[in-house]
């Protein structure tokens, strides 16, 4: 007499459809996830453990120091107990200043003007496709470039700005715009606001283009006043993309680099986390202090779009979104 054995329809029939479709779209996205990690997470951890180091010229013969980059107490001759490392330089703490400065100022005014040229571009008129290439221009020009030609504009010999302004009888003498530490920031938030708020209008704009066109008919039937329906229906159905360019333009103005380098290498009243960073490096051979200083940066990226993304599944009533 034999016995037939039995076993489940599900053990029988193999993976799921759902399971295949995970294991093929691992496969598919294991080449890029492949090459994040070379350009990416490995310099990133290896940055991180040389901050734990006080490598210099030679990075292979830094020794391990635990946390003495970031904080560091000596004790003088005299007695007298000295807190040195990343978190009580002052120098690194006017970067984190002159970044978040910078970052609000740039973003805030990005984000109105970008708003004001998306509401402008979204209209109907002739033209308006020749006018919305043209006004990513200053975007698509590199960030090099636009340092360079803006560094000429500005200069206080033979720059157009200083030309412009004694000409309209708003300035009684030439500024050197870069060189002073009293408009240099100036000078960056005037080029940055340029180069970036078309980015600001161009993500603005691809929210205005998913608002219905019904809900403008209704409220112009209904004599709503133009000022109030943009309040009251156009900004809340654009929050969501408005949320999402901010986010994105915060993390680049945290980060900034190549403009300040180019435009105001050597100011005090400019320099960010990222040149100061650089600064310990390349130049003075910190190679430990460098990448603890990098590290601290990209913690506070870090914690900056945690905090972002918690904030953004947190309604007003305080219960969490799905």
């Amino acid at each position: 007499m034999t016995t037939a054995s039995t076993s489940g329809p599900a053990r029988a029939m193999g993976p799921s459809l759902q399971q295949q479709r995970a294991r093929a779209a691992f496969w598919f996205l294991a080449p890029m996830l492949f090459a994040l990690f070379l350009v990416a997470a490995w310099p990133l951890m290896r940055t991180i453990w040389f901050s734990f180091t006080d490598a210099t010229g030679n990075i292979y013969d830094g020794k391990f120091v635990w946390f003495q980059n970031y904080v560091r107490v000596q004790t003088l001759d005299s007695g007298k107990t000295m807190y040195r490392g990343v978190f009580f330089d002052p120098k690194w703490w006017n970067a984190v200043y002159n970044t978040v400065r910078f970052s609000v100022v740039s973003v805030i005014f990005e984000t109105v003007l970008g708003l004001v040229i998306a509401l402008v571009l979204n209209a109907e008129f002739k033209g308006r496709g020749i006018v919305r290439a043209a006004i990513l221009i200053p975007w698509a020009i590199p960030t090099i470039v636009s340092a360079k030609m803006w560094a000429w504009m500005l200069n206080d010999q033979y720059g157009i700005l200083n030309d412009i302004l004694l000409n309209l009888h708003l300035i009684s003498e030439k500024i050197a715009w870069t060189a002073r530490d009293d408009t240099a920031m100036i000078a960056v938030l005037i080029v940055d606001i340029w180069k970036t708020a078309p980015f600001m209008a161009l993500l603005c704009l691809a929210g205005l283009q998913m608002v219905p066109r019904d809900i403008y008919e209704a409220a112009r039937i209904d004599g709503v006043h133009p000022i109030k329906v943009f309040f009251k229906v156009t900004l809340p159905l654009i929050r969501p993309a408005v949320a999402v360019a901010v986010i994105f333009r915060m993390l680049d103005a945290l980060r900034i680099f190549d403009l300040v380098y180019v435009l105001t290498p050597n100011s005090t009243a400019t320099k960010t986390m990222s040149v100061i960073s650089r600064e310990n490096l390349i130049d003075f051979s910190k190679f430990g202090y460098g990448s603890a200083e990098s590290t601290t940066l990209f913690a506070i990226l870090a914690i900056f779009v945690s905090l972002y993304i918690w904030l953004g599944r947190v309604d007003l009533t305080g219960e969490t979104s799905r």
